[in-house]
């Protein structure tokens, strides 16, 4: 099974996540997060498969969410406005995510992480 890791580099929570896949031996295919932002189709996808608001897909803690404002702007979008949004920046996107088969996991918890793979 194909799993999907997407990671910032810089992160030290991406870093502890891809150790952590390292140390379980999880064949993975890498992408950073800034250089190949997802697009608004993978986005919907992985949402909708995760069973997950869809502001838990936003990066709430980075600087570029808190200069956007969007803590007060996105309980007055829409679905498809806020996933355009996050498409438009991987820095706008909670980090890492996980993507395997039907499964996705935002933000690292072992737990979590260990039932998916």
């Amino acid at each position: 099974m194909a799993v999907l890791f997407l990671e910032y580099p810089k992160c030290t929570t991406c870093k502890k996540a891809k150790k952590w896949l390292e140390e379980h031996k999880v064949d993975f295919e890498d992408r950073d997060i800034r250089e190949k932002n997802p697009a608004e189709e993978e986005l919907k996808t992985w949402y909708e498969k995760s069973g997950l608001p869809l502001k838990r897909f936003f990066n709430t803690s980075g600087l570029l969410y808190k200069s956007m404002n969007l803590k007060d702007r996105l309980p007055h979008m829409s679905e498809e406005e806020q996933l355009k949004l996050l498409a438009t920046d991987g820095m706008l996107v909670k980090r890492p995510l996980l993507i395997s088969g039907d499964r996705v996991c935002v933000g690292f918890k072992e737990v979590e992480w260990e039932e998916l793979i």
